[in-house]
């Protein structure tokens, strides 16, 4: 039961450390997108710089990473907003996964317990024999409240993962939308030129 208590403990942990980092207010700010936006269609480039770079959040950090690139040809820009994308990709989906495998270990820890509980009852029975059904129930009883802990902190976990999967998964969308739409202003800036 330590185990499978432990590892409840730490699922609940990493889902609610996960939904407080992926706020959308936190990692798209409304804000920020739009006053680049009006200053990339100023032609303002060097503005628009500065500003994400005093900004912390992901999305002005691959705007960044663009910004910079900016003058060099339109596939740099286009290219460094990719790269620095998926890593920030990867940082938003950090220890979620954990969230999934905690899901699959919790029953076979429950499974584990099963296990123990059926051999201490087979210990009573070659023991004792079959007589006194209230030595059985010691061993009985482990195993089922085991396998019902098991799937009671699996089933949630799983819930939380595939919840956490699906927010990274939309915010990680939505970055790429307004990247494509900063491209999309600088490509017509440099049309104009």
């Amino acid at each position: 039961m330590a185990p499978i208590i432990l590892c409840s403990i730490l699922a609940l942990a990493i889902f609610l450390e996960r939904l407080w980092v992926l706020r959308r207010n936190r990692i798209i700010p409304d804000a920020l997108i739009r006053k680049v936006a009006e200053l990339l269609t100023e032609k303002k480039v060097n503005e628009a710089l500065s500003l994400c770079q005093r900004d912390t959040s992901p999305i002005s950090n691959v705007f960044s990473a663009g910004l910079k690139r900016s003058g060099k040809g339109m596939w740099l820009v286009k290219e460094a907003i990719e790269e620095r994308g998926g890593r920030e990709a990867v940082i938003l989906e950090k220890r979620v996964g954990i969230l999934a495998t905690i899901g699959n270990l919790a029953p076979l820890l429950g499974l584990l317990g099963t296990v123990s509980g059926m051999i201490k009852t087979f210990n009573v029975i070659s023991l004792e024999g079959v007589g006194n059904p209230s030595s059985l129930a010691g061993g009985i009883a482990e195993a089922l409240i085991t396998t019902a802990a098991g799937l009671c902190v699996a089933i949630p976990t799983l819930v939380c993962y595939r919840i956490l999967r699906d927010k990274a998964e939309s915010l990680i969308f939505e970055m790429e939308e307004n990247s494509l739409g900063i491209i999309e202003i600088m490509d017509n800036y440099d049309k104009q030129e």
